[in-house]
């Protein structure tokens, strides 16, 4: 299992929120480029970053910082954040030299659209599946739906889609553990598609167990290494020797 540290950006700024409410949100740092540096230089082999902004507003802001990232670092790096036109994702995965561009609420809502850009970049696409309760919620988990998550795994899957974020939202930013019942029934869900899990990851028993967890491919980590609950190191040599 390869763990993954989170960089979200708000305002040109690396911040954290409490179950995804803005209104919860702590900063941990102004120059998002230095601290893509920090997670390399302690064993990071990927990085997740998300433009907050984009998430919010429904159109990303944080190309250039995104940019400057990718130059400072030499692992891949994936980006997620209202990235919802086509034009965006050739931008960001032929330009920009993005590895994997993370998509929500647009391939939520235009399975055509999520079809052609799996046409087009296969991988290199992952969707975001945040839920609550069982449901997908979407437009920067400001919207829960009335969709279950298993069910539209399951469509996912059928279109061909190789890369899965998956997210409970009660329990991101909350230190308190992972679901795990839940990603197990996601896990027995969909075969074809790599797993990442996220939200919750508080301390390196939760690494422990996520990495022993047939069909988690990765893991994100974000709070806890942020506010020094997990040690990164530590956890990346767990979670590789498991």
């Amino acid at each position: 299992m390869i763990l993954i540290p989170a960089i979200d950006i708000k305002d040109g700024q690396v911040v954290r929120l409490f179950q995804g409410k803005f209104s919860e949100m702590k900063v941990y740092g102004d120059d998002p480029a230095a601290v893509a540096q920090q997670w390399e230089s302690l064993g990071a082999k990927w990085l997740h970053v998300v433009d907050l902004d984009g998430a919010q507003t429904g159109t990303m802001k944080n190309q250039a910082m995104v940019g400057r990232i990718i130059q400072a670092v030499k692992i891949p790096v994936q980006i997620g954040g209202g990235i919802r036109e086509e034009a965006m994702v050739e931008y960001l995965l032929t330009v920009a030299q993005v590895s994997r561009v993370v998509l929500g609420t647009k391939a939520i809502e235009n399975r055509e659209f999520l079809k052609k850009m799996i046409a087009s970049y296969g991988e290199k696409i992952c969707v975001s599946l945040d839920c609550s309760d069982g449901f997908v919620a979407q437009r920067g988990w400001a919207l829960t739906t009335d969709m279950k998550a298993v069910d539209l795994a399951k469509e996912l899957e059928d279109l061909g889609l190789s890369w899965m974020v998956y997210t409970d939202i009660a329990r991101d930013g909350t230190l308190q553990g992972p679901n795990f019942e839940q990603l197990q029934v996601m896990v027995n869900t969909v075969k074809k598609i790599k797993l990442i899990a996220s939200g919750g990851i508080g301390c390196l028993e939760d690494v422990k167990k996520l990495a022993a967890m047939p069909g988690i491919a990765a893991a994100i980590t974000g709070k806890a290494i942020y506010e020094g609950k997990l040690d990164f190191q530590e956890a990346v040599k767990c979670s590789t020797n498991a």
